[in-house]
């Protein structure tokens, strides 16, 4: 089988993990698994981008205009996903919050504060630092999230 086979295999599984743990928190919350709230999860899942509520519901309405997707759902959505850890965000002050799966392998952020662009990283080095800081310091890291913010190689 051929790397592109076993990646979308893997993907499929992945996603259907997801989806099973997404309905088990529905239940748990006494709420609905609809077709509007599976969209909007499988959207997060095939996002390489940090999506605003705004843009996420925008991105609904172009892919799933039949669905008639309210913002608020996607509102709520995203607030009990997020409670769940099973997306995460970040903040932007007055502009609000930008999400991503939760379930991505961990990475950190630079961010612009001139355009709102993310750029994700990944540095073993970094990494490393910040468990032996930890260690150091007598400390038990449980999770961290690193975010640079200046201004972008397009906004200089």
């Amino acid at each position: 089988m051929s790397n592109i086979s076993t990646n979308f295999t893997e993907r499929t599984i992945e996603y259907e993990q997801l989806l099973g743990d997404f309905k088990v928190l529905l239940k748990k919350n006494n709420l609905k698994f609809t077709i509007q709230r599976e969209v909007i999860l499988e959207s997060l899942y095939n996002s390489d981008e940090h999506l605003t509520p705004e843009s996420l519901h925008h991105l609904l309405q172009d892919k799933f205009s039949e669905l008639k997707i309210g913002i608020a759902t996607v509102y709520r959505t995203l607030s009990l996903l997020e409670d769940s850890n099973m997306v995460t965000s970040l903040s932007f002050g007055a502009q609000g919050k930008k999400y991503e799966l939760g379930a991505k392998d961990h990475h950190d952020h630079l961010i612009c504060t001139e355009c709102g662009s993310i750029t994700e990283f990944v540095d073993e080095e970094i990494e490393s630092r910040q468990h032996s800081i930890a260690d150091e310091l007598g400390f038990i890291m449980k999770d961290h999230s690193m975010q640079i913010y200046g201004i972008c190689k397009d906004c200089k």
